[in-house]
């Protein structure tokens, strides 16, 4: 059968990669950090594996937020965990799947969110993808910001409910649309807290001050937040002084809190409950594996003992986004670690990302479907882990690189 396909298939990867839209994965040989090993610069397809090696570059494309990927705590909890709960649950929770060091993790998350209950799940993407279907049905409406991740897109998909779009952050949009949805049973206003290709924030007062007045409730996925962003690293909900005015919160463990993998729904106690008995990811993928779970812990104390951390990652932000700017570059505006270097043409910042790789910088250029057509970019994220001199040489490789381009 695959036979009759296989030209199709290999005629829209040549497609993908002469329109400059193909995404290489680059293998890196050395743990998650500022700085990393990359041992081949992305295969195309059905090309041979890259010989072993390769060159230390800065690593300015994580989700590192806070360098606690290979922190020597989180690896030590890590190790100890190993010994204590083993490798994986080999279940899902309902039936063996859940220890202790899971509801430890969930309480604790709780508290530092200031919901009432949480619930874990394998990744942020099945928090989402489990949401909607759950709570939702076709006597409901669901009103989503136009720029949300994929996975709340997909999450929604999944439910029966009537599904409004509003344009990004635009909240004339969102009440036309709470108006006219006014004869559903139930409304969800849906939001990213920081929106990831551009690093823009959700104005979650304005958005709760509007669920308060059509008799709405508010999710948030704080994915790009949660760790860094507000006083104490408790997400943009913190940052807007509505931790109890929002009904949901979802996030990933595999950012700023670790890196590793795993998400959570922290919610209204209710919520949570019914999460537990109908959220298909959740009742049909293993549990979270204990060792990230317990690492997650540790990842906690870090963020709660000190600021140390997210006061350099502001400080590094803070240098690049000024220095870029005053080296010409275009920056989306705002302070979040998120500096995205604006630059139009897909092929020309797949090719710029290729010419700041051959001076030690790893980033990535994104393109359509990512980001719109004529959007393409370099989305730059800082980490506390980079030091002054780090970000001083990324500007300097961009200045190089784009004299290099031609421009």
């Amino acid at each position: 059968m695959f036979d009759s396909v296989r030209d199709d298939i290999a005629t829209t990867l040549d497609e993908i990669r002469e329109a400059g839209l193909f995404k290489p994965e680059r293998v890196i040989g050395t743990p998650q950090s500022a700085a990393v090993t990359v041992t081949g610069g992305g295969r195309p397809w059905g090309s041979p594996q890259p010989e072993a090696g390769g060159s230390e570059v800065l690593n300015f494309c994580a989700n590192n937020y806070l360098g606690l990927a290979d922190h020597p705590e989180i690896l030590a909890a890590a190790k100890d965990a190993l010994d204590r709960w083993g490798y994986g649950m080999a279940s899902v929770r309902f039936i063996c799947g859940t220890q202790d060091v899971h509801k430890q993790l969930e309480d604790r998350l709780s508290a530092f969110l200031g919901q009432e209950d949480t619930i874990l799940y394998s990744s942020c993407f099945d928090a989402n993808g489990g949401v909607f279907e759950t709570l939702l049905d076709d006597r409901d409406a669901v009103i989503s910001d136009a720029l949300n991740h994929a996975s709340i897109i997909d999450g929604i998909r999944l439910s029966k409910a009537r599904r409004h779009r509003y344009a990004n952050r635009d909240l004339a949009d969102l009440e036309k649309q709470l108006q006219d949805t006014q004869d559903a049973r139930r409304r969800l206003i849906v939001t990213d807290g920081v929106f990831s290709m551009d690093g823009y924030v959700a104005p979650l007062r304005e958005i709760c001050d509007l669920a308060d007045r059509y008799d709405a409730m508010v999710m948030v996925d704080d994915s790009h937040a949660v760790g860094f962003v507000g006083p104490g690293g408790r997400g943009t909900p913190e940052l807007h002084g509505v931790m109890d005015r929002v009904d949901i919160i979802t996030g990933t463990l595999g950012k700023a809190l670790g890196g590793a993998s795993g998400g959570y729904v922290a919610a209204r106690r209710e919520i949570v409950a019914l999460l537990r008995q109908r959220s298909r990811p959740y009742l049909f993928s293993n549990s979270l594996a204990p060792v990230i779970a317990a690492a997650s812990l540790k990842v906690l104390d870090l963020v709660e003992e000190s600021n140390e951390l997210r006061e350099r990652l502001a400080a590094n932000t803070a240098l690049f986004r000024s220095r870029m700017t005053e080296a010409g570059f275009e920056i989306l505006p705002g302070d979040h670690p998120i500096a995205p270097v604006m630059i139009g043409d897909a092929a020309k910042a797949g090719r710029l990302a290729e010419l700041l790789l051959e001076r030690g910088v790893y980033v990535i250029g994104f393109s359509f479907p990512v980001v719109p057509h004529g959007a393409a970019r370099i989305r730059v994220q800082l980490s506390a882990a980079h030091s002054t001199e780090d970000v001083e040489r990324a500007v300097a490789a961009f200045v190089d690189a784009r004299a290099a381009l031609g421009e």
